[in-house]
């Protein structure tokens, strides 16, 4: 196996849950027991009573203009550099619909986030996918691609804890990336919704700062509050250059007049109140003991497979041995029918990954980490026979 050696974990009390109750590691979002349920009810109400006309008004496209207004204080841009949407997924899709027409050539990662290949594709983008390495996307084989003449709109890297393989992208990488990006004239797509979910390791600088912040002109920069606040506050963001987000304001006007200002409002509240930090520290203190659990009982029912722990995020990329046949929708069936959910492999690349999947550790009980696990060897099995 790749990656660091195991960890202590804390003792779990094994599974009670019968087979026919399903253990998901399919969908990467927090379970309900690490999201500061009562600090959001507050920070709702605090939003109601502190700017009534604004939750109940329109707003503009460009979002809540205090959330923005912070928003750009944390990253050291003018506000005109930043667009709030509803959801990360949002500012991608209008991203793309921006920049990518048509037989245009778009770098992205292998794997990727399954989303992000679908949005491209559904828009005719000329698709590079270059190996992601456990250090993060192969820059060598991304400047091969532009020095054999490929000219892309942007290059999508995920660099924090990437959807799926759970990898960090390296400081040195990011900064190649970035002379590659000025000496070619192509934009690099920071998409970054896991960043604040660091539980071990030391932080690295987002491209976006490499770049000179406010001062960028090769990066767009991209983040969510689904994965610090909640799934379903659905509230995202990017910071650009202001002709790009200005650009995108009129997309996103024509397309919704304005995004959810209560939502919107709601956060604002409860990352600039007394309760945000503490509520951070409690779900990167579940996910590292949920991804511990995960790492210990993947090297007791699973010793053939290949995976690293990840410093943060949400996600882990298992390979099984390669040539021995190994099929992951057949896997997945089995899994299902045993009780739990996986996603394949496959659904995060244009081809292969038949020996592969991914696991979400997010919304696993600790006590269900073993049990889920467990069966899941049980499952590859009985998909080989």
């Amino acid at each position: 196996m790749t990656g660091p050696t195991t960890d202590q974990t804390p003792e779990t009390a094994p599974s009670t849950k019968p087979a026919a109750t399903t253990i998901s590691f399919a969908r990467g979002a927090p379970s309900t027991d690490i999201v500061d349920v009562e600090g959001l009810k507050q920070a709702a109400v605090t939003a109601f009573d502190a700017d009534p006309a604004g939750m109940t008004g329109y707003g503009t496209a460009i979002g809540y203009v205090p959330l923005r207004r912070w928003i750009a204080e944390q990253h050291g841009v003018p506000e005109s550099h930043v667009l709030v949407t509803n959801g990360s997924m949002q500012a991608d899709a209008f991203l793309f619909d921006e920049l990518v027409t048509p037989g245009a050539a778009v770098v992205t990662e292998r794997p990727t986030y399954d989303r992000t290949l679908l949005g491209l594709k559904t828009r005719g983008g000329d698709l590079h996918l270059v190996t992601l390495e456990e250090d993060g996307i192969a820059v060598d084989e991304v400047e091969q691609l532009l020095r054999d003449g490929v000219r892309p709109v942007f290059a999508h890297v995920i660099p924090n804890f990437q959807n799926p393989a759970g990898y960090t992208l390296s400081l040195a990488k990011r900064r190649r990336l970035l002379e590659l990006a000025h000496e070619f004239d192509f934009l690099l797509f920071e998409d970054d919704p896991y960043v604040d979910i660091r539980f071990s390791g030391e932080p690295l600088p987002r491209m976006l700062e490499l770049d000179g912040g406010a001062d960028s002109t090769h990066v767009v920069y991209a983040c969510s509050f689904s994965k610090t606040v909640c799934p379903g506050i659905r509230v995202g963001y990017l910071v650009g250059p202001p002709a790009l987000i200005d650009r995108i304001r009129v997309r996103a006007t024509n397309t919704y007049i304005a995004p959810n200002m209560v939502a919107q409002g709601t956060v604002f509240q409860f990352v600039t109140g007394p309760r945000y930090a503490a509520a951070l520290e409690t779900v990167k203190n579940a996910l590292a003991e949920r991804v511990g659990l995960l790492d210990q009982a993947l090297r007791t029912h699973l010793p053939q497979a290949t995976f690293r722990r990840p410093d943060g995020g949400y996600f882990l990329w298992v390979s099984l041995p390669a040539g021995e046949g190994h099929d992951v929708a057949r896997i997945a069936a089995e899994a299902a029918a045993r009780g739990v959910a996986i996603v394949p492999g496959t659904d995060f690349l244009l081809e292969g990954g038949e020996n592969a999947f991914r696991l979400a550790f997010s919304a696993v009980q600790p006590g269900d980490v073993d049990e889920g696990v467990r069966r899941l060897a049980a499952a590859i099995e009985a998909a080989r026979s």
